[in-house]
């Protein structure tokens, strides 16, 4: 039971994973922070602990969107409920985790600056120090395992989070050396700059991490937005075409969105009016041609296709 929770070669397992590291990270964060009188290791800790929820309510979405897909384990009332299925909530949950990191971060940039203007804050280096080096190697560790998890799972959730935890070595590394440069100047005529070090690098953290999740949120809007991938319009484009001068139609209206890790395609295909009947069998025949060409066959393609001599129902 214990190594299906922390199955690494799936999507869930990879996600249950990074939940319990993380919390613990958080937990240890926010302690070591405080008996540290350090605030750039609470705000670590409190970062932390905004990730491992954002990937809490990721796994859920996952759990929904793969139920959705097998019948026997989703109710029925759910299912009936949400017929088009729930691949719509995979943007709106990276888009909110995205927006809830960087609004931690401008948070926490606004303090360090504010106690940099008020002369800085004094801090245990020693306790600050272990925290670090403990941190930084969990961080880079758990990232290193779902990088390589994910070359085969290749799912955006895993991919956030694997970019979460390597901001948070980052932002770890970052306080090691401040932390590192605290213990040696104390006793020296530089160590005037000890109170200035907790917020000086807290505040360079922020303003580095707080443009990383942009490319992330842009993605998650676009999907949500419905706006055309360039590459699968193309490749729709292509296949629809091939296929009218193939069959001799007289053209074709595509659409295409991608929304999360489904692909949604609809192709209508005006036939002349005066082409043979045909039986149900020989339209799906063609159906299938269409569906091979495009490929991705699986439960995150939703394919549609249509046959009509009136163009009005494809506009």
């Amino acid at each position: 039971m214990g190594t299906r929770f922390f199955d690494l070669t799936s999507e869930q397992g990879v996600l249950r994973t990074s939940i319990v590291v993380t919390l613990f990270i958080a937990a240890i964060g926010i302690g070591f922070g405080l008996a540290s009188g350090s605030f750039s290791i609470v705000f670590d800790g409190v970062y932390s602990m905004v990730d491992a929820s954002m990937s809490g309510l990721s796994l859920v979405v996952v759990k929904l969107i793969t139920a959705h897909t097998r019948t026997e384990r989703m109710s029925r009332k759910l299912r009936e409920r949400f017929t088009m299925g729930f691949w719509h909530l995979e943007p709106m949950v990276l888009a909110l985790n995205g927006i809830l990191l960087t609004g931690v971060a401008l948070y926490a940039l606004i303090n360090a600056v504010s106690s940099l203007l008020e002369g800085g804050r004094d801090l245990e280096f020693g306790v600050a120090l272990v925290y670090a080096v403990v941190t930084v190697s969990a961080c880079l560790a758990i990232a290193i395992l779902e990088a390589r998890a994910n070359r085969k799972i290749r799912s955006d959730f895993v991919a956030m989070d694997v970019k979460g935890w390597v901001m948070s070595a980052s932002i770890t590394a970052a306080l090691l050396i401040a932390f590192c440069f605290g213990l040696a100047v104390q006793g020296t005529r530089w160590e005037w700059l000890s109170p200035y070090i907790d917020p000086a690098v807290l505040a360079l953290v922020c303003v580095v991490i707080i443009p990383m999740p942009i490319s992330v949120v842009r993605q998650a809007l676009a999907d949500m937005f419905l706006v055309t991938p360039a590459d699968l319009k193309q490749h729709v484009d292509e296949v629809a075409q091939a296929f009218v001068e193939r069959h001799s139609m007289l053209s074709y209206r595509a659409y295409v969105a991608k929304v999360g890790r489904s692909r949604e395609i609809e192709l209508y295909f005006i036939v002349p009016r005066t082409m043979p009947a045909r039986n149900i069998a020989e339209w799906d025949a063609w159906r299938d041609e269409i569906g091979n060409a495009i490929g991705g066959e699986g439960p995150d393609r939703w394919l549609t296709v249509v046959f009509t001599g009136d163009p009005e129902w494809a506009e």
